[in-house]
């Protein structure tokens, strides 16, 4: 098991959730893939969007479903400053993650998170587990405890 998927089952075990992690042989590099693959609908997929805060150069991580963009105005808003692109080697600096295997949990540092209202009315969404391969489910507001993200309006 790789260190990502190790950090990312640990901080659910430590958080009380109990998570199966799932290896999608079809990948899951977007979220129709993950859609697929799960059985699901696209909006129950958690997309893993990361910008860089232009305050303090800080990765900031939005939870959107699937099938929503995120408003850069509105996650700036949100956010309380400007945002700018987060390059790869930031994310994963910062999250431990690679760009396609984001989790909403387990990250190296701790980051400010925001999740999108849609996600919050199903009983299960799907996320990446920390590889663009793997998945796991659970309820969002159980994403939202652990990973600390506010519900908050960011999406077009």
């Amino acid at each position: 098991m790789s260190k990502s998927l190790k950090r990312v089952k640990r901080a659910a075990e430590e958080a009380g959730l109990e998570i199966e992690i799932l290896e999608m042989a079809e990948g899951t590099r977007t979220a129709a893939d993950a859609a697929a693959a799960a059985g699901c609908e696209i909006d129950q997929i958690v997309k893993s969007i990361v910008f860089r805060g232009e305050d303090d150069g800080q990765v900031l991580l939005f939870l959107t479903a699937g099938g929503n963009r995120v408003d850069d105005r509105k996650a700036s808003a949100v956010a309380g400053e400007p945002l700018g692109k987060a390059d790869a080697a930031l994310i994963r600096g910062q999250t431990g993650f690679a760009i396609g295997g984001i989790a909403p949990i387990g990250h190296l540092n701790p980051i400010r998170a925001f999740i999108d209202p849609r996600l919050m009315e199903f009983e299960v969404i799907w996320a990446a587990a920390g590889t663009p391969r793997h998945v796991f489910a659970a309820n969002p507001r159980d994403i939202a405890r652990v990973s600390g993200a506010q519900t908050a309006d960011f999406t077009e």
